[in-house]
């Protein structure tokens, strides 16, 4: 049908966003982007790994998170695991963080192991978090009311 040739190869075309999943360790539940022409503005909460390059004006509660170079944060950030190359103007609690060089995080920042690139700038109180302390702080809190917006992968669209 349309042509198709039995001849022609396969296709291995592998989305970006697809081979990344599988290489960054994620849960595989989603990859979504909120892109560098996008202004977010209300709380976000997404089951989704969340890629960042625009601004978000509210709080942020992700499991894996990537802040682009161009990326504002104004608002709260929690994440299991983040790396931040934009800048960030909120208190912080993320598991694992990676903070790039020209990156900005202005506001405290909760941690359990974190890494400093040179030229990357922390403007506020550094609180690491002991592995075994039992500190429930990275949990995310059953919410109280509804996210202003929910990002969720196709998968779960579909279901």
């Amino acid at each position: 049908m349309f042509n198709k040739r039995d001849d022609a190869p396969a296709s291995t075309y592998q989305p970006a966003a697809a081979t990344a999943r599988r290489t960054n360790g994620s849960s595989g539940a989603g990859f979504s982007v909120i892109g560098p022409d996008v202004v977010v503005t209300g709380n976000v909460r997404a089951s989704a790994d969340l890629h960042i390059e625009g601004r978000v004006e509210g709080d942020l509660d992700c499991g894996s998170l990537v802040v682009g170079t161009e990326a504002l944060i104004q608002g709260q950030v929690r994440a299991e695991n983040a790396r931040i190359a934009g800048r960030i103007e909120g208190a912080v609690s993320i598991r694992q963080l990676t903070v790039e060089a020209g990156a900005r995080i202005t506001g405290d920042v909760e941690y359990e192991t974190i890494a400093i690139e040179n030229g990357a700038s922390i403007d506020g109180r550094l609180k690491h978090v002991a592995v075994d302390a039992g500190s429930r702080s990275f949990e995310r809190p059953a919410p109280t009311s509804a996210p202003d917006i929910t990002l969720v992968s196709s998968s779960e669209a579909a279901a």
